[in-house]
């Protein structure tokens, strides 16, 4: 549970960033290309818009990666073209070693079970079961729970997963929470389970929807003393 003054920092911060969406991500095909193509998954540097850009960029959103989600079932080569967007999709140009970390899970012959099984975790509602079963070469937290929010196609009513990395975490212990201190626990998959309860608590109560509640922890990143600059992030 959040404290009082956690809520109403909370409030504040969502109020004064109630209009603002996230923004597309822009990535460089020509940078993926060469870590994609010997594993078959070049094609999915077509996924999303082209933009204006003498370096051939392309845009990538949250909803792209619906629809990849929704178009590829229970294909083993479609959740891996999933897992592929998602990378892409959390790594953008920022972040050049996304296309290394990439290419090392692709070569990693756990891939398939672990896309498949974590997935079905994920759909049955046992997040701390998918957390746990996610080990893959290359993957981290914040990639793995990209994944999880990515393939999680149940009924809004449900506490669907949600993407939890160093930024978010930032706001949140800015703002006094704690997860394994929440959890009752230092062993990270019962943490992870607790963050997405909590935050779609937290949500209902202030009016938000929970993913929109995590982009704003991503963008503010820590910085929640006061409303912030700007109004978009990626």
């Amino acid at each position: 549970m959040a404290g009082g003054n956690m809520m109403e920092q909370l409030q504040k911060l969502v109020d004064h960033h109630r209009d603002c969406r996230q923004e597309p991500v822009r990535f460089r095909p020509s940078t993926w290309h060469p870590r994609l193509e010997p594993y078959g998954a070049a094609h999915v540097l077509d996924v999303g818009v082209g933009c204006v850009s003498p370096s051939g960029d392309r845009l990538i959103s949250r909803g792209d990666l619906v629809d990849l989600r929704d178009r590829v079932g229970d294909d083993p080569d479609g959740l891996r073209d999933l897992f592929v967007a998602v990378m892409i999709w959390g790594s953008g140009i920022t972040n050049g070693r996304g296309p290394r970390y990439t290419e090392a899970a692709l070569s990693d012959a756990r891939l398939p079970a672990v896309l498949r099984t974590t997935r079905q975790a994920v759909r049955s509602g046992d997040l701390s079961g998918a957390y746990r079963q996610f080990v893959l070469s290359g993957v981290r937290r914040s990639s793995s729970t990209k994944w999880f929010a990515a393939v999680d196609d149940r009924d809004v009513g449900c506490a669907r997963a949600l993407i939890l990395d160093s930024r978010v975490l930032h706001s949140l212990n800015a703002l006094g929470w704690s997860s394994w201190q929440a959890a009752g626990t230092r062993r990270w998959p019962p943490r992870y389970a607790t963050y997405v309860s909590s935050m779609h608590g937290w949500a209902s109560s202030l009016g938000v929807t929970a993913d929109w509640l995590e982009w704003l922890l991503f963008h503010l990143n820590g910085r929640v003393d006061g409303p912030g600059e700007g109004h978009d992030s990626t």
